[in-house]
């Protein structure tokens, strides 16, 4: 059980996450899982926001209003980021998950040094369609599963295709929502959390999905050439997060003779 102390400490965390996220489609646990992680352990974090991550990414899909074109466009890649996060929440309850954020910090400076260069592969990515789906899918769940954020990869593989906004915001949230509920199913086999863990955390959840609603009004009036612009920046300040916890957590290890 989570304890009221812990959850109205968090809960300003959540409301500011689920306003980002309404704004601009994505962002709910890439804001408060490392902001949380600040001054509760990663793992905690990433199971205190499992529930509100869950909820927040079906109202994304739900209010989105995704056609079914949409939706079999991208079923590979939501089906593959299902099969990574599976692989991914399974590494995050069994072991370090930590190298992990390195990986994902040093491919997403990557991708944004060699877009900027024009030497990103985007030829190979069109003329690979399935192929590119299901390993950015693979990777972006497997991501997720490991450092609770697919995001990264995701907005890798959405911006290489230059995929409007109207496509892009549910077949995102619909990868992270298939990839949150089975890192939730996965938590609850293995035994690191329980049902009466996820209850405690409804409060936070009704409070994201509340500021979720008013960003979304907001989210609306930006244009979409800014909002890529958006993403890019994102993905930067997301390396940068990535890089300091791998260190910190490094240094702890290191401190404490692991």
């Amino acid at each position: 059980m989570v304890e009221w102390p812990t959850l109205l400490a968090v809960l300003p965390i959540v409301l500011f996450s689920g306003f980002v996220h309404g704004a601009l489609g994505l962002g709910f646990p890439m804001i408060a899982t490392p902001i949380i992680a600040i001054f509760l352990d990663v793992k905690l974090a990433i199971f205190i926001t499992a529930l509100p991550t869950a909820a927040v990414n079906l109202a994304s899909v739900w209010s989105g209003s995704p056609s079914s074109t949409t939706l079999r466009k991208y079923s590979p890649l939501a089906g593959a980021s299902l099969a990574g996060a599976v692989i991914g929440s399974i590494v995050l309850a069994t072991s370090d998950a930590n190298p992990f954020r390195l990986l994902l910090a040093l491919l997403i400076l990557f991708f944004l040094w060699t877009s900027h260069q024009q030497r990103w592969p985007k030829a190979w990515v069109l003329n690979n369609g399935l192929l590119a789906m299901l390993l950015f899918g693979v990777l972006g769940g497997f991501s997720a599963g490991t450092t609770n954020v697919a995001v990264a990869v995701l907005i890798v593989y959405f911006l290489t295709l230059e995929v409007p906004r109207n496509e892009l915001v549910p077949a995102m949230n619909l990868c992270f929502l298939l990839g949150k509920l089975s890192q939730i199913v996965v938590f609850l086999w293995i035994g690191v959390i329980g049902f009466g863990f996820l209850a405690s955390t409804i409060p936070l959840t009704l409070g994201a999905l509340g500021a979720l609603f008013v960003g979304q009004r907001l989210g609306k009036s930006i244009p979409q050439e800014r909002y890529r612009r958006i993403l890019r920046i994102i993905l930067a300040v997301l390396a940068v997060v990535l890089l300091v916890q791998f260190i910190a957590a490094v240094s702890g290890n290191a401190l404490y003779g692991v």
